[in-house]
């Protein structure tokens, strides 16, 4: 027994149970791509990625098993200024003479048909479930406020509903629930991957306005500071939940607007750096985590050595 025992404690530790978790931040959120890219080349692969908005949109690629070159590719297909600067003109109309155009909690400014159909495009009709690494998409339930979590169902349409910016694009009905962009209720969804021993975060805070000289700077401002507060509210609740979460920093020499999409090749590239920047400190929690686990696992019980009778 001693022998077994002896060879157990010279097997390398496995690597912990894995959570990437992808907040919600327009373009930037292709940073995960090279991110994924620089872990997977070191053999460490998420078991679970939770995402929020783009986070969501981004970290499916990942989650279907794309290489980074297929999912740089689909994520500048899905997220063109094209496609996200597709007004919808009676909504103008709407805006001024609502009683005459007719108003309700599907307004949206920007047509979203494009969108969709690159969406079901790219994944065709892939279910959640059904994924090569399991993907929990967080969405906002419209009425009531609360955090939705997606994990079984049509890919695409939770997609859609995970990216539903209120009103920006319409809302997505998904059984019989009206659903809107998960950043409403939690930008950055640590907590639902709380039953991963390691949480590895892509966050990102948003920009304050510099100066407030129209009234959408000043609603921006006002959102802004509210989405960043939310963020961090949910970082410190989950590690004074237990949660081992190690927030992977984004180096960018430079602000990145949340629809500039010809900058996802650059964001690509500053993923891979923080990565490799930040790798030895990953790899160093992983290894602690799993030298824990090992650690708190009970030998197993000799044949023979069962309780004593009284």
């Amino acid at each position: 027994m001693s022998d077994e025992l002896d060879e157990r404690k010279k097997e390398p530790p496995h690597l912990p149970h894995l959570a990437l978790v992808l907040g919600s931040g327009g373009v930037r959120s292709i940073a995960a791509v090279g991110i994924a890219e620089v872990l997977a080349a070191e053999g460490i692969r998420p078991d679970l990625i939770v995402g929020c908005s783009s986070g969501a949109l981004f970290g499916a690629t990942l989650a279907a098993g794309m290489s980074s070159r297929e999912a740089l590719d689909t994520a500048m297909s899905l997220w063109s200024a094209e496609l996200t600067q597709q007004h919808r003109w009676r909504a103008y109309a709407q805006l001024l003479a609502p009683r005459w155009f007719g108003f309700d909690a599907g307004f949206a400014l920007r047509d979203d048909r494009g969108i969709e159909q690159r969406i079901r495009r790219a994944f065709g009709e892939r279910r959640l479930e059904d994924l090569p690494t399991p993907l929990r998409v967080v969405a906002t339930e419209a009425r009531s406020g609360e955090r939705v979590v997606l994990r079984h169902g049509a890919l695409a349409q939770a997609l859609r509903a995970s990216i539903a910016v209120p009103v920006i694009f319409p809302s997505v009905e998904v059984e019989g629930r009206r659903l809107v962009d998960g950043v409403v209720s939690d930008p950055l969804p640590v907590a639902v991957a709380c039953d991963a021993a390691v949480v590895l975060t892509l966050g990102f805070k948003g920009a304050m306005p510099r100066r407030i000289d129209r009234a959408s700077r000043l609603v921006a401002q006002a959102s802004t500071a509210l989405i960043n507060n939310l963020q961090q509210a949910r970082i410190d609740a989950a590690r004074n939940a237990g949660q081992r979460v190690f927030e992977i920093e984004l180096g960018l020499d430079r602000h990145v607007g949340l629809w500039e999409t010809r900058a996802m090749p650059h964001l690509f590239e500053a993923g891979r750096q923080a990565a490799r920047a930040q790798l030895a400190q990953i790899k160093a929690l992983l290894r602690q985590v799993a030298e824990q686990q090992q650690h708190q696992q009970q030998p197993p019980r000799a044949p023979g050595f069962g309780p004593i009778a009284a």
